[in-house]
Formats: C-alpha cells, structure tokens, sequence
C-alpha cells in the first residue's frame, strides 16, 4: 500500500487563489450577464513588449534550421541571459556576484517552495504575517510543522505581524529561527523595505546565524531610486541570504514563465556535526537533478527585457500598472477607505469598511461591485480585516472599478 505523506492533510482548504476562482464561477454561472471585473489575481494584462515577441519569433525560427536547433539547455541558464542579469540587475546597483551565482529557473513560486528542500525537517521558520501562501504551505508539507489552530497558524512557525504601526515591515524575531522568508514589494500588503529595515534583518542573521530568503520578484516597482533593489545591496548579506527574481511582473511572463534564483557561494548552512555545507553547490544538485533549463526561446525572450528596446517598453508598462495603482489610491482613497501599499507595488491593500470580515468584503464587491478583490485573511492571520486589489488591469476596468467600489460602500 503507498503510505502517503500525511503532512498534507494539515493543509487548509484550499489553495487560496482556486477558492477564489470558485466563488467567482459560482457567480458568474448564476449572473452571466454580469461584468466582472476581476483585480483579485496578480495577473499581467498587457501583451507582450514588442522587442520581446521579435526575440521569440526570432529564436523559434532558428529552432527550424539545423545551425539554430537547440536541445537540453545549461540548467543554470545560457551566459547570453546570465551576464545581462549581471550587469542590469546588481552590477548596475554597486552587486558584484558570479555567473555560477545565478539560477535561471521557471518561476519563482516554484523557487520560493522548491528552496526549502535544501533544508533539514527541524529548522524552525519565521514568515512575516500576511505572507505569500506558498512560504508557509511548502514547509507544511515538508513536515516542519504542526497542526494550525483555529486562526489558520501552523504550530512551529514563528509569525511577525505585520501591521500598519510598524509599516508591514516587521523587524527581525526576538526568538531562535533558522529560515526567515522576506518580500520587498511585499504580497500582498505592497509595502516596501528600507535600507534600515533590511540592515537589521542581515545584521541579525549574521548574528543569529539564521538564513534568510529574500523574495524581490516585485522589484520592478520601486519608485524611488534610493531604495534597495535587491538585499546584496546590504554589506554582508551575501553571507546570509538567498535572493529570488521573475520576469513575470516586470516583463509580462506569467504566461511564459522564467525566473531566476541568486544563492552566493559564500552562503552555507550547517550539518548536524556541525560542519559547514555550501548551499550553493547543494542548489547547484538539486537543480541539476530535478530541473532540464528553460527552454531556449523563453530565454531568449528573457534576454530582450534587458534590450535598448525592451528596456524601454517594459518600463513603460510597470509604469501603467502603476498609473493604475495611483488612480487606485486617489480614487478609493478621496471616498474615505483605509488604504496601503500601491506607492512601489502594483497592490492596494485596503481596510474592509465597515467593520466586515476579509471573506464578507470580498463577498460584498464580487456581489454588489462586481469585483474581484482577494481576501485579506487568505495571506494569513493578520490579513483579517483587509482585502489586496490589484492594479493589473486595463485603465478604463480600474477607473469603473472605482466607480462600482465606492458606490458599493455609499452611505
């Protein structure tokens, strides 16, 4: 009989972005004539750039000749996307790191819930509180946890509110964890890490020697140049953190799928005796073993973000997500709402009014507004009471999804 690995029965419900696409069926079977505009999912809209789908065209064209036919790729990605990684995306920002640095790879969900594997069942794991579901739900079904209680936290997670006092950037637990997972622009709150913030959290890891996971898949939407990019721009983060990048936001690639992971050989971790393990070459196994590169035509397309042109048209973009965004924030902000985030990240995370539950607003838009919205307590605990509204979407659906929200909560 195949046992199966029971840790997933801890699970709650169901994934949060299923259930809701559940209850929108649901109303939409039962109001077909309903116009639904759906600012739930951190989906793109946009096509793609045009430099984008010439690089594409171009590399799925040569796939029909023998000098351009590829097979399996190099698992850590080709030197032509590698070193354009490089150069934009740290050297340009003071980050000198190595091209065995870099980990071209599919996704970084995948990333974010493949990276614990690398880590043993007993390492305690911190995760800030509302957090992407996929930190806390892979280190569940890895066993690192116990049931959760009745407000959804798993027993053996260390959970750090975060909360509009401390600006949903909590600092560093007082307790001993091993792994902390951090996002900056946060999912779902919007939030941004200062140099400060992410100082304490390095400083603190190198103290404690914790390892932490820095998700920055939403980098793209920072707006003020003096912010940090990425954590190595933090002395002595090379030391302690791993880094996760997408094309999925910054060049529409939710569809296309390529991603990379950055894991310094600097970094290590610790084996039971006590000896040090670089978890640069244990990501270097694993990935080699389980994973056969992105295929030759998405990087490609990855390589062209980097482009003059693409350059260009993906910024122009990020740039109407967040037009999007503002309009957001003025528009739902004049009408008396609770609002956050949507300053550096293409999410508005908006205080349910009146007094409703994260569930019950979402409930109150889909049916009055017709709006999708996701509900704040789907990222955990401490999203009760709010809902996340994103900005992906075209101007003229945010604009009247405005109109219908505000209406909705008229008095």
């Amino acid at each position: 009989m195949a046992r199966i690995n029971e840790h997933y029965l801890k699970l709650q419900a169901g994934y949060l972005f299923p259930e809701i696409g559940r209850r929108v069926s649901t109303f939409t079977d039962a109001n077909p004539d309903a116009d639904v505009i759906r600012l739930g999912i951190g989906d793109v809209t946009l096509p793609l750039a045009p430099a984008i789908v010439e690089a594409m065209r171009e590399a799925a064209f040569a796939f029909g000749t023998p000098q351009g036919f590829r097979g399996y790729g190099p698992e850590n990605g080709y030197d032509f996307l590698v070193k354009p990684i490089l150069e934009h995306d740290f050297a340009a920002r003071g980050v000198s790191l190595a091209s065995d640095e870099i980990f071209v790879s599919d996704g970084s969900k995948q990333d974010s819930g493949n990276i614990q594997e690398l880590f043993g069942v007993d390492c305690r794991i911190a995760v800030t509180d509302p957090v992407y579901p996929v930190y806390v739900d892979t280190n569940v079904m890895a066993g690192r946890t116990g049931p959760a209680d009745d407000d959804g936290r798993y027993e053996g997670i260390t959970y750090l509110p975060a909360t509009a006092e401390n600006g949903f950037m909590p600092d560093p637990p007082s307790s001993p964890v091993d792994v902390a997972y951090l996002c900056s622009p946060n999912n779902p709150t919007g939030a941004v890490a200062s140099r400060e913030n992410l100082e304490s959290w390095v400083a603190w890891a190198r103290k404690t020697d914790a390892l932490l996971i820095f998700d920055a898949a939403y980098d793209a939407f920072i707006q003020d140049p003096a912010l940090p990019h990425s954590i190595y721009e933090i002395d002595g983060a090379k030391e302690v953190a791993i880094e996760m990048r997408s094309f999925s936001k910054r060049a529409g690639f939710t569809g296309v799928r390529c991603a990379y992971t950055v894991v310094p050989k600097a970094l290590t971790g610790a084996t039971a005796g006590g000896e040090r393990v670089s978890l640069n070459g244990l990501w270097s196994r694993r990935h080699a073993t389980k994973f056969n590169s992105v295929p030759y035509v998405i990087q490609k397309a990855a390589a062209a973000v980097f482009s003059p042109e693409g350059t260009k048209q993906t910024r122009e973009q990020v740039a109407y997500y967040m037009a999007n965004a503002h309009a957001l924030r003025d528009g739902l902000g004049a009408a008396g709402f609770t609002l956050y985030g949507g300053e550096h990240a293409p999410y508005i995370w908006m205080e349910a009014p009146d007094g409703l539950s994260s569930w019950d607003c979402f409930d109150k838009l889909l049916r009055e507004a017709h709006v999708v919205c996701t509900p704040g307590s789907g990222f955990g605990a401490a999203g009760e009471g709010y809902v996340r509204i994103s900005a992906f979407n075209d101007r003229a659906n945010v604009d009247e999804a405005i109109a219908r929200i505000r209406k909705a909560f008229a008095s």
